[in-house]
């Protein structure tokens, strides 16, 4: 796979339907053992809840998806929130859906209507990142170079990670894959060969939509 989309950090909406308080969060997860542990601290949190029902996907795939009604009628919660997911196209997120009973039943239409809008409204909300094989490269300039270099890794969108101000600068600096050629080319040409570029290594990386 080329790339994939994901969540950056956590996002909690909340929403009443018929009486019934529903409170929504989605969270990135890289493995089942971090989705794992983002239900159980949701859950734990919302203890008192009359159910914490869920959904994820936590590879870049889709390959191993896993839901829950929590209580639910089956059918009504977990699958329409993973559904909601699938139809966003993103990969390696979950999705808690807690609700609090408010004392009038919504039927199956319902339940599914509810806990559907419920993830869609808040993986609507959240911000989307794009994981892209990107390559970080230590970029080694002189101080008098630092502002044409900083200028140009924010006009090709390269993500400073780091940068280590001692005889001279180096920055390290992730930039898509695709675009390390032509980074690296620009560089060279505006600071007149005044670069040392070493490729550190290549990882999938999260960068802004």
């Amino acid at each position: 796979m080329v790339s994939y989309r994901s969540l950056r950090g956590e996002t909690v909406t909340e929403k009443v339907i018929e009486k019934s308080r529903f409170i929504t969060t989605s969270r990135h997860v890289s493995c089942e053992e971090e989705a794992s542990a983002f239900i159980a601290e949701i859950s734990a949190k919302y203890r008192d809840a009359t159910h914490n029902c869920h959904a994820y996907i936590y590879d870049r795939v889709g390959n191993f998806p896993r839901f829950s009604d929590d209580g639910e009628p089956q059918g009504t919660a977990g699958m329409p929130i993973l559904e909601v997911i699938k139809n966003k196209k993103l990969f390696e997120t979950a999705v808690v859906v807690t609700r609090y009973f408010g004392g009038i039943k919504l039927g199956a239409g319902g339940l599914v209507r509810a806990y559907s809008s419920c993830a869609a409204e808040n993986l609507d909300a959240a911000e989307k990142v794009l994981y892209e094989n990107c390559s970080e490269s230590s970029y080694t300039v002189a101080y008098t170079d630092v502002d044409s270099a900083m200028r140009l890794f924010a006009e090709t969108g390269a993500s400073v990670l780091n940068a280590d101000y001692s005889n001279e600068v180096i920055f390290i600096v992730a930039v898509k894959k695709s675009e390390e050629e032509d980074l690296n080319k620009a560089l060279l040409n505006r600071l007149c060969g005044r670069v040392k570029i070493r490729k550190i290594k290549e990882y999938f990386y999260p960068f802004d939509v």
